[in-house]
């Protein structure tokens, strides 16, 4: 595809404070061997030196512009914010996470496929996190597969395929179609979007790894895991979308198996010593969404557990050697995390 046959693609980071990490991002970008993109940084009120690291690239190259927001936005509100800077004429918007970056052939690859199936509103390919390389794929050579044939199969308990955000290709008009892009409501909010848009479009995937996602210490992946906020997560998808996407007898069958594999978690998180905010969370989240704990399928969930005792026993003693290592300042950041995400929500008048 030459320059001129190419389709503008929006390029989209929402930034913030990410000094360590920002310059390889966009370098990424840069190092693209598609022509044919805008990049716009977006700085979410940074403290550190993002801005001025943004701004030496904005001066190099004239396809880089940067949006600097008028006040501090919490992370979902600034995604949809990016996402609203897109130029008019994009036909393919690109997240690209401040801490993760792209593989030269990227987008080259990603709008290939985009451009020779017209049906596709979402391109994801293989990448790689951290040491290992995911997410499942479609069998190879398949590279298109009817959006809700996939979101079946993954309410299912099928193929894992959305990856994150910097995984993602995306049609920007199904993006200008919707006043707010991401839900701010749930947590893991960029996995509901694919169930949201696949309702209506294919899904496209490209067997070959065209991105890096970081993980680190700071990240709010890293923190949240230590509530296992996706397990609700998904938890949340399946309720939201089972009716849609399965039968009624599928969707009945597979909820069933969703709540108890649900509690087998929790009764696991008991060896694992979880603090008392992990189990509030759990319990207020559950409760909201109208499934409480139930102390039927707990004690049948421990004594499932039970049933493997040497499992059992050493997750109790690794998670005695966790908390060794962990420090109240982690969880005073978790909190930091999960308030910032639910401001929309309590600013409603609902408690997280």
């Amino acid at each position: 595809m030459n320059l001129k046959s190419q389709p503008l693609v929006s390029f989209v980071t929402p930034v913030y404070n990410a000094e360590d990490y920002l310059a390889e991002c966009i370098e990424s970008v840069l190092a693209q061997t598609y022509e044919n993109w805008e990049y716009v940084v977006v700085n979410n009120r940074s403290t550190d030196r993002s801005l001025e690291i943004a701004q030496h690239y904005a001066q190099q190259d004239s396809r880089i512009r940067i949006h600097n927001n008028d006040e501090f936005l919490n992370q979902f509100q600034n995604w949809n914010h990016a996402m609203r800077q897109i130029s008019p004429e994009s036909q393919y918007c690109k997240v690209v996470h401040a801490d993760d970056w792209l593989f030269p052939e990227c987008l080259a690859r990603m709008v290939e496929v985009a451009e020779a199936h017209p049906s596709v509103g979402i391109v994801s390919a293989y990448r790689l996190d951290e040491n290992r390389v995911d997410p499942d794929g479609l069998p190879y050579p398949s590279t298109v597969i009817p959006g809700r044939e996939i979101c079946r199969l993954r309410l299912l308990g099928g193929p894992f395929v959305f990856g994150s955000p910097t995984s993602l290709l995306i049609r920007s008009d199904i993006i200008r179609s919707r006043e707010t892009f991401y839900d701010e409501s749930i947590i893991h909010t960029d996995a509901e979007v694919c169930f949201n848009i696949l309702q209506d479009y294919d899904f496209g995937f490209v067997h070959q790894v065209l991105t890096f996602t970081r993980r680190h210490n700071e990240s709010v992946t890293s923190l949240t895991n230590r509530f296992h906020t996706r397990r609700l997560a998904n938890f949340t998808i399946f309720l939201r979308y089972g009716p849609a996407y399965l039968s009624e007898e599928e969707y009945e069958k597979r909820l069933e198996r969703v709540i108890e594999n649900y509690h087998r978690f929790l009764v696991r998180s008991v060896f694992e010593l979880k603090e008392r905010e992990f189990w509030n969370y759990h319990r207020n989240e559950l409760r909201k969404l109208g499934y409480p704990l139930s102390a039927a399928r707990l004690v049948k969930g421990l004594f499932l557990e039970l049933l493997d005792f040497r499992e059992a026993t050493r997750s109790v003693r690794c998670a005695i050697e966790k908390k060794k290592q962990e420090t109240s300042q982690d969880v005073q950041k978790l909190d930091t995390v999960l308030s910032s995400i639910y401001t929309k929500e309590n600013s409603d008048g609902n408690s997280c």
